[in-house]
């Protein structure tokens, strides 16, 4: 069956993370698009923080798709570097959260999926709790799809650098296509079906935060 074709079944939540300042010329924007595009016409439903950049292009690409979008979002009158809500993201069910921690929980909380694309400090935050986190419940984590090569130099650096458990090495795939986000979940659902672990899933959309 093509995987176009296929509807999301176990896995239903895909959080998308990525580069807040992305402009819609930029080729980052326009890969979210048209991964979120996919998702959609697969039948996930996407998750993002409701802001500009990339979280605004994981929107347009899953409206695109006629999909639903869950904006995670953050009204905050004192984080003066934090992009807010932004109102031409026009996702449509809202999350509202009062604090960065509380939006960063709440994104690992309703994804059952993460697909990390390139971006600034907030997105490297936003990696690394999903990727200790999948340490941590490894066997019944939630995957980690990360978009673009480049990140195959930087898993090398922290292979070579860091301090990191086997376990911590099979969480994650790395992909550079619509397509290959695809397929990586249709193997992380096999992997369900067989039993092999559970991916967060048996507990729907939460992590025990």
């Amino acid at each position: 069956m093509d995987l176009k074709e296929k509807k999301a079944r176990t896995i239903q939540y895909v959080a998308i993370f990525g580069y807040a300042d992305a402009s819609e010329k930029d080729g980052l924007f326009q890969s979210v698009e048209g991964v979120a595009k996919e998702l959609a016409e697969a039948g996930y439903t996407v998750v993002d923080g409701g802001g500009p950049g990339v979280m605004r292009a994981a929107t347009i690409g899953a409206k695109e798709g006629g999909g639903k979008v869950i904006g995670v979002t953050l009204y905050s009158e004192d984080i003066p570097n934090f992009e807010g809500r932004d109102p031409k993201n026009l996702f449509d069910e809202e999350i509202k959260t009062t604090s960065y921690v509380e939006r960063t929980l709440a994104l690992m909380k309703m994804g059952q999926v993460y697909i990390v694309f390139n971006g600034g400090t907030g997105t490297i935050s936003e990696f690394g709790m999903a990727w200790g986190l999948a340490k941590l419940y490894f066997g019944h984590h939630k995957p980690l799809i990360l978009y673009g090569k480049f990140w195959e130099e930087i898993i090398e650096v922290f292979k070579k650098k860091m301090l990191l458990r086997p376990e911590e090495l099979k969480v994650y795939k790395i992909v550079n296509s619509p397509l290959q986000v695809l397929d990586a979940i249709a193997d992380f659902e096999k992997e369900l079906e067989r039993g092999e672990h559970d991916h967060g899933v048996r507990t729907s959309k939460d992590y025990s935060l």
